[in-house]
């Protein structure tokens, strides 16, 4: 499975201020991590983002939000947004905040 290469790069574009994100290859396209943990990441043209179990049900229910349901069973806290979810630099870079707030939740390891 390939990712995007273009969504690769926006989202290192957000990060140049963070030296402590990280790239890793992971689940098929590229993760970032960032404290120790998956922060974001890039499945084909699709945005993986860790929200947390309690922003969960709250993104699902945005438009062009799905489930994370990688190996067949839906991952509780991580969420799919479809390309037209995060078009704008604005959308994506709310959607990165969301995931720093979740990650800045747990102790770094």
């Amino acid at each position: 499975m390939a990712y995007d290469e273009g969504v690769a790069e926006r989202l290192r574009d957000l990060f140049t201020d963070r030296q402590s994100v990280t790239e890793k290859r992971m689940f098929g396209g590229l993760a970032f991590m960032y404290r120790g943990h998956m922060l974001v990441g890039v499945i084909e043209d699709s945005l993986m983002a860790r929200v947390g179990p309690e922003e969960y049900v709250a993104a699902l229910k945005q438009a062009h939000v799905r489930e994370m349901d990688f190996t067949g069973k839906p991952m509780k806290g991580y969420v799919y947004v479809d390309p037209d979810g995060f078009e704008s630099d604005a959308d994506l870079s709310r959607w990165v905040g969301r995931c720093i707030q979740f990650n800045e939740s747990m102790p770094a390891k």
